[in-house]
């Protein structure tokens, strides 16, 4: 390619840019021009648009301003009403209180007359009782303060004189009531609880088939009741009575395992050392199961639960022991019951003061072994096994060995003696009861200085009334010992006698 073409390509290639730019431009300014007038025209029909939306909120606007000024008005209105119906009404209470200040002027005024009249009348008085006064001071030789002391004195010796006289009558009234009251409660006690009693004894009779029998018992050079006696600890009594062996033992548990022992002996037929050993511990625990159940079977009869396994058990020994004849076990339920019934009466615990009914004379199991008074046994008995202070208290104090600290105490008391005093009770008859009574206070009143004695507690305590001029502190403790050692040397009897010897020195003066 030469260069003449070259020029020509290029000189074409300019003159067609050249067009196309102006073409372009032409175009371009045309658009622009275009959307000019339309932008133009948009804003003049918003211009025109705008003018008239704001003729409109005007005239609205001015609407809405005209409405709220009449609302306005017509509110401004009612409220002046309103105020000038406030006004008048204010002006009509004015006007009230101005009449009634006007009334309660002329009242003071009246008042302050009146109290002016008072005050004279006053003086008037004050001036004719000092007179009055002079006078009887002149009459009567005291003075005022004399006079007032002698009046005083005299009133209080009246009212002191009849006091004394109303409290003598409410105290013998509430005496005769609470002695009413009492009979009252230990009458329902008893009915609610009557049991029949039949006397025990302290022996127990074994029937034999036979009197060959009682050969084979004793034993070639008896050696089979030895061994009997020895490991049983009881005293057999084999005499003319036909058919019959007795056994004596002053324990009653004992006396239950001989028995036992020896009836299952009898019906095996095999009677020698050996087989009286093995039944003996047969029986020992047959025993052992009887007091167990029988144990269980009061503390259910009585209501009581919760008792320690151990004092069960000390129940359970009770069955087979007497006082007077009477078995202790039935007459520690029957106290327990008696004892409930006068303490439901009285609203007092019931079941604290039936606990301690049961267990009353617990120490009765174990006296034959240690020694002191049951009472006290018992209590320290049943506080080894967490018995509360109350039922502790009101086992020690049931035959006044301690001070009774509780009602719960004397409920337990009461119904003790109830249950012993009952007709068939006790084993022991009126005349040797009212014997040993009498011989208890004889012996008493047979020393030098004792003025009055008294065997009480069902011969379980002689009290001894002294002379306090003839005997002094020292000599009581002397005598009380002296007493008792007489009482020993001289008296039979079942457990302790409490001698109680008591010096006393009263001081007595009557006002007349």
């Amino acid at each position: 390619m030469n260069f003449s073409t070259v020029f020509i390509v290029g000189a074409t290639g300019l003159i067609t840019f050249a067009i196309g730019y102006f073409t372009r431009k032409y175009i371009a300014e045309a658009k622009i021009k275009s959307a000019e007038d339309e932008a133009k025209k948009i804003i003049s029909d918003a211009q025109l648009k705008a003018e008239s939306l704001k003729k409109e909120a005007l005239i609205e606007a001015k609407e809405e301003i005209l409405k709220q000024k009449n609302e306005f008005e017509k509110e401004l209105k009612e409220r002046r009403n309103e105020l000038q119906r406030t006004e008048r009404r204010l002006q009509q209470k004015e006007e009230a209180l101005d009449r009634k200040a006007e009334v309660l002027e002329k009242k003071e005024e009246s008042v302050a007359k009146k109290e002016q009249e008072i005050n004279r009348l006053n003086e008037k008085v004050k001036e004719l009782f000092n007179t009055q006064v002079a006078e009887l001071e002149r009459i009567s030789g005291m003075t005022t303060e004399e006079a007032k002391e002698y009046l005083l004195n005299k009133v209080r010796d009246e009212i002191r004189h009849e006091m004394a006289m109303m409290i003598k009558e409410i105290e013998t009234q509430a005496k005769e009531e609470a002695q009413k009251k009492a009979k009252e409660i230990i009458s329902y006690a008893i009915q609610k609880c009557a049991p029949d009693y039949v006397a025990e004894t302290t022996v127990s009779v074994v029937t034999l088939p036979n009197d060959e029998m009682k050969g084979r018992i004793i034993g070639r050079e008896g050696r089979n009741i030895r061994a009997l006696e020895t490991l049983t600890g009881v005293d057999l009594i084999i005499d003319d009575t036909p058919e019959a062996v007795i056994l004596s033992a002053f324990d009653p548990v004992k006396r239950e395992i001989a028995k036992i022992a020896l009836e299952k002996l009898i019906i095996d037929g095999r009677i020698h050392p050996a087989r009286i050993e093995e039944m003996v511990e047969k029986a020992q625990k047959e025993v052992e199961n009887i007091i167990r159940e029988e144990g269980e079977k009061a503390t259910f009869d009585a209501g009581i639960h919760n008792l320690h396994p151990e004092l069960i058990k000390y129940l359970g020994k009770l069955k087979f022991r007497t006082s007077y004849g009477q078995n202790v076990l039935l007459h520690s339920i029957e106290v327990a019951h008696i004892a409930a019934a006068m303490a439901a009466e009285l609203g007092v615990d019931v079941q604290v003061t039936k606990r301690a009914g049961l267990l009353h004379d617990i120490g009765k199991s174990v006296d034959q072994d240690i020694e002191g008074p049951h009472a006290l046994i018992g209590a320290e008995i049943v506080k080894k096994f967490g018995e509360s202070q109350i039922i502790i208290n009101a086992i020690a104090s049931h035959h006044n060995d301690v001070e009774p600290a509780s009602i719960e105490a004397i409920l337990v008391q009461a119904a003790d003696a109830i249950s012993a005093a009952r007709p068939g009770a006790r084993r022991e008859t009126l005349e040797a009861y009212i014997k040993r009574l009498e011989k208890l206070e004889e012996i008493a009143n047979s020393f030098k200085g004792v003025e009055k004695a008294y065997a009480i507690q069902a011969g379980r305590e002689i009290r001894i009334m002294v002379k306090p001029e003839e005997i002094d502190d020292l000599e009581t403790i002397e005598l009380a010992r002296n007493i008792a050692k007489r009482i020993e040397e001289e008296l039979e009897y079942p457990g302790h006698i409490k001698v109680n010897v008591i010096r006393e020195v009263r001081a007595t003066e009557y006002a007349k």
